[in-house]
C-alpha cells in the first residue's frame, strides 16, 4: 500500500521534527494511516465485524474502521480495515544486503559475455517442488518478456531454458548436471506453511550432494523473496518485485566474471 491510502494530496515533511522517526502515511507526513486485511474463522455479521474492530485494537492501533467485510464462507470472513499506528521506526538503523548493480541492457549483456567468456551462458529457470505458478519464471525466461523488459530466451549470449512449473528438486539437479548449468533460477510463489523454505533448503542440499553446489550460480525469486532471505538459505542471491530479467543476468554476468577472475589459473 503506498501513500495517499485517504487521499492523493501531498503533504510535505515537518523539517522541526526527526525525519529519521517515520510512520506510515496516509493524509499527512507520519499520521500513521494504515490498512490491514484478514480474515477471521466467524460468520459475517455485526458480532464479527465488532470482533475484527477489536482485535486490531489489541494491536496497539487507534481510529479504528472496519470499512469491508465480506463472508468467504459460512464460518469465515474477510475484513479491510483503517487503522492508526502509534509506533514510529528509525530507518537510518535498518541494513540489508542490496545488490548493487547497475542494469545492463541485453545488447550489452550480450557484448560483455561474449567478450569476457567467448560462449554461451547456460542458464536453466524453473519453479520447483509442488508450486504451479509460472508467472515469475515466465517473466524473467519467456523471451517475450514482462513490462517492456526482453527474457532471458531472447538473449543471443545465453541458452537459456524455462523448464516451467512443479519441477521437482531431483530432476532439476539432474538437468544442471546433464546440461552444464552455469546458473539456476528458482522461482517460488506458494508461502503457506513457509513450504518455500523447506523446498528451497532441499535444493541447496541436493546441489551440495552431488558436489555441483559451488560450480553453480544459484538465484532465487518470488514476490516474498528477499536477497537477505535467499543468502540465508544458501543462494547466491534473491530478486523480489519490480525485478526483470535485465536485473538478474546483469548480475549474473557480473557474479561468473568475479569467479572466473578469482579462479586459480
Amino acid at each position: 500500500m503506498g501513500g495517499g491510502l485517504y487521499s492523493s494530496r501531498k503533504t510535505k515533511l515537518d523539517t522541526t521534527k526527526d525525519e529519521t522517526k517515520i510512520k506510515p502515511y496516509g493524509d499527512t507526513m507520519n499520521d500513521g494511516k494504515i490498512q490491514l486485511s484478514f480474515t477471521l474463522p466467524i460468520p459475517d455479521g455485526e458480532r464479527a465485524i465488532e470482533t475484527a474492530r477489536q482485535y486490531v485494537a489489541q494491536l496497539n492501533m487507534q481510529e479504528i474502521q472496519v470499512v469491508s467485510h465480506k463472508p468467504l464462507d459460512v464460518n469465515f470472513t474477510f475484513f479491510v480495515v483503517y487503522a492508526t499506528a502509534e509506533p514510529t521506526i528509525d530507518y537510518t538503523g535498518i541494513h540489508v544486503q542490496e545488490l548493487e548493480i547497475e542494469t545492463m541492457s541485453m545488447k550489452e549483456t550480450d557484448d560483455y559475455i561474449h567478450q569476457k567468456f567467448g560462449r554461451k551462458i547456460v542458464v536453466l529457470g524453473a519453479t520447483t517442488g509442488t508450486d504451479a505458478h509460472t508467472v515469475g519464471i515466465d517473466a524473467i525466461m519467456n523471451m517475450k518478456g514482462y513490462m517492456g523488459h526482453y527474457g532471458l530466451e531472447r538473449y543471443k549470449m545465453l541458452d537459456a531454458h524455462n523448464l516451467g512449473s512443479q519441477v521437482s528438486n531431483e530432476k532439476f539437479v539432474k538437468l544442471a548436471i546433464e546440461m552444464h548449468a552455469d546458473v539456476l533460477l528458482v522461482s517460488q510463489t506458494v508461502t503457506q506453511k513457509k513450504v518455500h523454505i523447506a523446498n528451497l533448503t532441499e535444493l541447496v542440499e541436493l546441489l551440495e550432494a552431488e558436489g555441483i553446489r559451488d560450480k553453480v550460480l544459484l538465484i532465487a525469486g518470488g514476490p516474498r523473496l528477499t536477497n537477505d532471505l535467499a543468502k540465508e538459505l544458501g543462494y547466491d542471491a534473491g530478486f523480489g518485485p519490480g525485478k526483470y530479467a535485465d536485473d538478474v543476468a546483469t548480475f549474473f554476468v557480473m557474479e561468473l566474471t568475479r569467479r572466473q577472475d578469482q579462479a586459480p589459473h
